[in-house]
Order: structure tokens, then C-alpha cells, then sequence
């Protein structure tokens, strides 16, 4: 349903589709310490000017517009890697102490997290993703140009001991490279307990090589489960959550729940109609859409003094403009310049 007119007079962050923001996704920064090889070449990416990144004030200032004055009750922080911001806990800490307190996780590629894991929870965090492509060393390697696999199993240790739950493991499965692993991680999940979300490799790299044909599909995915696990249907309800998800049968979490799986099929199965993410960059440009072509500068405006309000209403404002889809599939969809590592997952 499209909303005729202007925008109307509420507070949060609805679209002309009748979608409401309530999920802020925040990068930290734009930097990583993996060049995994379908986000960024090995080399790495110019990274932002200290200047133009947002100051851990800042941050902290723009998510509680957002949560006291938009209606954001979920806020995630992301990267770039997360983990290697020095005010990251401060962060944490200043968000939790929001009124009223949002939902608070962290997408991360897992190295450092066995050692912040526990001052993480202790400051406000509920949970984590951890970005987790392969269990063969040497294939992790060649992924993410980084023998850092081990650190990555630790960080995953650590974050159950201190509490993160559920853990989450994303996985991104590639044509030739990492699409037989599939039922291998799968188990590894089920035996420690962890939530495996598969997701298509979308068109986010620095490189713009993204070619669908050799993408791994969310079918081909559950394909590969079901030869080894039966899945059944999921009764909860999706709501705006970006994993379609299945119950494997005969397995439970430790604190027994049925164990779940998911796939996250932006580009076969897309979910823009149930979207409810807003984002915000490292360096305060808000963005109404992961593909989005255009960002609205909030950076200038609370430097140049804007209060609150009105740093409210242009956040408003960028939401209104949200297109109906991402148009992946459209002749005409262009990627955009910015990569995955700079937007923010």
C-alpha cells in the first residue's frame, strides 16, 4: 500500500509504503582487520579521515534521537569491524543507559571477542552475530586472506560464557569455494549451541564483481541441509526479521528450545515490503536502505548545531523517501558506490 500525500504527522520513522523503522543499524566504523575476498580487495579500501567519522558522543547523541524521539527500540552496531572501535564500550554503555532502553547487538567478525566478550555484557549488550564462512583453516584463510580462524572459534567461546545469547553465526557460501560446507557448519552450530543464519552474497563489494550466476542461492542452500537434516516449518511469526527460518528436527538449543536455522535471501526472496531497518554510517549519513543511492547528512547539521528536533526531522524526512525495493532484479539497478564495509550490515 503506497501512502497518498505528504507525510504525515507521527513521530517515528515511516515510509510512503507504510513501513515503520523501528531497527537502527549503526557502523562504527569503516575499517576491518580481514579483507575477506567478497568485501573489499587485499589491499583494503581508503579508509574515512578520523575527521569525518562520527566521535563516540556523537554516536551516542544520534541513537538517542532515534530511540527517545523516533520510536527505535532495536539498535545494532556494525562495521567495518566493530570490535576494533576504542570507545566501543563507552558506546555500549551510554546506549544501555537510554531511556527508554533499546535492544542491543553487535555484528562482528569474532577476532578479540573471547577478551571483550565479558566487559561487552557487563556494559549493556544482549547479543552478537559472528560472521563465520568456513571451519577448513586453510580455506578461512584464503576467504579472508587472515589464518585467524582459530581466534574467530574462540571469540564465538567467549561470547556464550559471558552470556550474548543467542550467538549467532552468519555464513556466506560462494560457487566453487565454500558452497559444500553447508551441512558442515550447520552441525557445528547444532552441537555448541549456536543460531546459523546463511545469507546470499549480495552486491556490496569494493571490487562491483558481484555476479548473481555464480551465486549461491537460498534454495541451493536448503537443498544441501536437507540431504543431511530434515527441516520443518518454522511456526513463529518472521515479522520484519530478515531470516526466513526452519526447526531441524531432533535438535535443541542448551536451554532447550527447538534449534532453528536460517537463510536470509535478499536477492531471491526479497523482504523489502516487511523492512523495518534504518541505518546510520560511521561517518552520520543516514541511509533508508542497505542499496540505497542517496544518504542524508546529519553529520553537518549536529556540528553545525541543530538540537535534537531537528535533527529528528531530517531523519524523518530521509525515511519518507525509501524506495519500495532494493530492484535487484530491475535491468536498471545500480550498486552502490559505497561497499558493505562502509554502509554497515
Amino acid at each position: 500500500m503506497t501512502i497518498s500525500g505528504s507525510r504525515p504527522e507521527v513521530p517515528g520513522l515511516v515510509d510512503r509504503y507504510g513501513r515503520v523503522a523501528t531497527d537502527l543499524r549503526v557502523s562504527l566504523t569503516d575499517r576491518c582487520n580481514l579483507r575477506c575476498t567478497y568485501c573489499m580487495p587485499a589491499e583494503g579500501l581508503p579508509w574515512l579521515p578520523k575527521s569525518e567519522v562520527l566521535t563516540d558522543d556523537e554516536v551516542v547523541r544520534l541513537v538517542g534521537v532515534a530511540v527517545r524521539l523516533l520510536g527505535v527500540t532495536e539498535v545494532r552496531f556494525t562495521g567495518g569491524e566493530p570490535l576494533i572501535r576504542p570507545g566501543l564500550l563507552g558506546i555500549v554503555a551510554a546506549v544501555a543507559a537510554l531511556t527508554p532502553r533499546p535492544v542491543l547487538s553487535l555484528t562482528t567478525n569474532g577476532i578479540g571477542l573471547d577478551r571483550l566478550a565479558g566487559p561487552l555484557r557487563a556494559a549493556g549488550l544482549d547479543r552478537v552475530n559472528v560472521s563465520l564462512d568456513s571451519l577448513d583453516p586453510d580455506r578461512f584463510t584464503a576467504l579472508t586472506r587472515r589464518p585467524r580462524l582459530r581466534a574467530v572459534l574462540d571469540g564465538l567461546a567467549g561470547a556464550v560464557a559471558a552470556g550474548l545469547a543467542p550467538v549467532k553465526i552468519n555464513a556466506v557460501l560462494m560457487r566453487g569455494v565454500n558452497d559444500g560446507e553447508a551441512p558442515a557448519l550447520l552441525r557445528f552450530a547444532l552441537e555448541h549451541g549456536y543460531e546459523l543464519r546463511f545469507i546470499e552474497q549480495m552486491p556490496l563489494d569494493a571490487q562491483h564483481s558481484w555476479d548473481r550466476s555464480t551465486m549461491v542461492t537460498a534454495e541451493e542452500v536448503l537443498a544441501a541441509l536437507r540431504a543431511e537434516f530434515t527441516l520443518l516449518p518454522d511456526p513463529a511469526e518472521r515479522g520484519g526479521a530478515p531470516a526466513e527460518t526452519w526447526l531441524v528436527e531432533g535438535w535443541t538449543t542448551p536451554d532447550g528450545r527447538p534449534a532453528r536455522v536460517g537463510v536470509i535471501a535478499s536477492v531471491t526472496r526479497p523482504f523489502c515490503g516487511d523492512c523495518d531497518r534504518t541505518r546510520l554510517t560511521a561517518d552520520g549519513q543516514v541511509r533508508n536502505c542497505l542499496f540505497a543511492l542517496e544518504e542524508s547528512d546529519l553529520r553537518t547539521a549536529l556540528r553545525g548545531g541543530a538540537d535534537d528536533e531537528e535533527l529528528a526531522r531530517r531523519w524523518r524526512v530521509a525515511m519518507w523517501g525509501k524506495r519500495a525495493g532494493h530492484g535487484i532484479d530491475d535491468p536498471s539497478f545500480l550498486q552502490p558506490v559505497r561497499p558493505m564495509s562502509a554502509i554497515g550490515g
